[in-house]
């Protein structure tokens, strides 16, 4: 088979193939394992098919693709970059998308290599190149160019490279192309400068990070929606983190919140900003993030005692978070009637809601009950009892009659709630006083599918 290969490549190579040896070739290089192509190719027979890709003849240019994509997979992305520098650019100008897909993914294994990194740095033309496939409107391509210059700018020659010459002109230029083209580069900055304090004092230093801060803090409220979600991606980093607090930012954010009461529209950017600050309590600290902005604190109780399923949604998912550790338990048990108040409804909800809410409330639930082995003090466990007899007149049923309903995601919502609170004491006394409980624990063959068998 691997001669039936080379002929066939020489072929093509001598004179254009003709497409059903071309459809000859792409079906004979599926047996040929990669090390026995690697063997058998030659530059001739790759700037052959490349120039093949250059005809108005869509299934000519689909099979050539597939011919590629087998055969650069089997050479070194060294090899690649240093002997088809010429023909990866030209893929990224080709108007067939297909085209641009299988070179921006080779670029992908190029920047995945230090040595062959170096000559992407090498090349400004290919990297400005790089640069414009995330203005382009296949999202695969835009994905894919993102991802490498992410890669590239993990190394100091590549952040000079990105930031401290005409490519930043080019990247400011692209991000003119419309809304969600600049929200693409906000993204690749946001990833570039979550790497190190290095990396975030680059993009700062280019302006953009400013401009995404100036969006978030801005009028428009849709665009608020969408900005606050890459601010918070960015504290997600001890350096972003501080940062963000030496930008007043994070007491920006917590301005909006509190303005948010006169604003009719609050409701499409109040549930990432109260998000954002449930994420930062839980990277933080959730009683210093809590004492210094009481507002989020009082926004999640607000939105959690509303009658909006998506307000409701987010305010206990962000209870969830919050009551995943210790110290914010702590916080939430300083509330007392309130927050116990608010433990009822989210019972009730967990039963009554519908099914996406339900399984919300299932996991915030968990969470909240939920104490390590080594954690539990008596003051402890006595809080979580108290949590778990607020829920419901009768909790431990309430989720038993969850538990026993035909539709997996909640069956094993129900069951995890049971999971957080079974190694501490007062809840493996009440199940085994519990007539029936255990034999329904232990009968597994009743359980329809696997996750409902390991759950219980």
């Amino acid at each position: 088979m691997a001669e039936a290969v080379a002929e066939l490549l020489e072929r093509a190579a001598r004179r254009g193939a003709p497409l059903e040896e071309l459809r000859a070739l792409r079906l004979a290089l599926q047996a040929v394992p990669p090390a026995a192509l690697r063997a058998r190719l030659s530059d001739d027979h790759l700037g052959a098919l490349f120039a093949l890709l250059s005809v108005n003849d869509r299934e000519q240019v689909s099979t050539c693709v597939s011919i590629l994509e087998r055969l650069l997979q089997a050479l070194d992305p060294l090899y690649i970059i240093q002997n088809l520098k010429e023909e990866l650019q030209k893929g990224l100008f080709h108007p067939d998308d297909s085209v641009k897909i299988l070179t921006i993914s080779q670029i992908g294994r190029i920047v995945e290599n230090s040595d062959a990194v170096r000559e992407i740095l090498n090349s400004p033309e290919l990297l400005r190149q790089i640069i414009n496939c995330i203005g382009g409107e296949k999202i695969a391509v835009a994905k894919e160019a993102i991802k490498s210059l992410s890669r590239i700018a993990q190394t100091q020659e590549g952040l000079e490279a990105l930031f401290v010459s005409s490519l930043l002109s080019d990247l400011k230029n692209v991000m003119a192309t419309n809304d969600v083209v600049r929200y693409r580069v906000y993204e690749l900055i946001v990833e570039i400068s979550s790497v190190s304090a290095d990396s975030l004092s680059y993009c700062a230093n280019s302006g953009l990070i400013s401009d995404l801060i100036g969006e978030l803090t801005g009028d428009d409220v849709l665009v608020r929606a969408t900005c606050i979600e890459m601010v918070t991606s960015l504290a997600h980093t001890p350096h972003g983190r501080q940062y963000l607090a030496q930008q007043g930012v994070i007491d920006k954010i917590s301005n909006i919140i509190i303005g948010a009461e006169s604003d009719p529209f609050s409701g499409f950017y109040l549930p990432g900003f109260v998000k954002f600050f449930g994420n930062l309590a839980i990277v933080d600290s959730p009683q210093q993030i809590c004492e210094r902005y009481p507002v989020f604190m009082e926004k999640v109780f607000e939105m959690a005692e509303s009658h909006d399923p998506t307000m409701i949604g987010v305010a206990v998912d962000t209870l969830g978070i919050l009551g995943s550790t210790v110290e914010g338990k702590q916080v939430l048990q300083k509330t007392r009637s309130r927050f116990q108040n608010l433990l009822n409804k989210i019972g009730h909800q967990a039963k009554n809601a519908p099914t996406e809410l339900r399984l919300r409330c299932l996991d915030a639930i968990s969470s909240l009950l939920y104490l390590p082995p080594e954690q539990q003090t008596e003051d402890l466990l006595t809080m979580t009892e108290s949590w778990f007899t607020s829920l419901s007149s009768q909790p431990l049923e309430l989720f038993r009659s969850i538990s026993t309903q035909p539709f997996p995601d909640l069956h094993c919502g129900a069951l995890r709630v049971f999971t957080a609170i079974a190694n501490q004491p007062w809840a493996q006394k009440l199940m085994l006083n519990s007539p029936g409980f255990v034999e329904y624990i232990v009968d597994r063959s009743v359980e329809p599918d696997k996750a409902s068998k390991d759950a219980k």
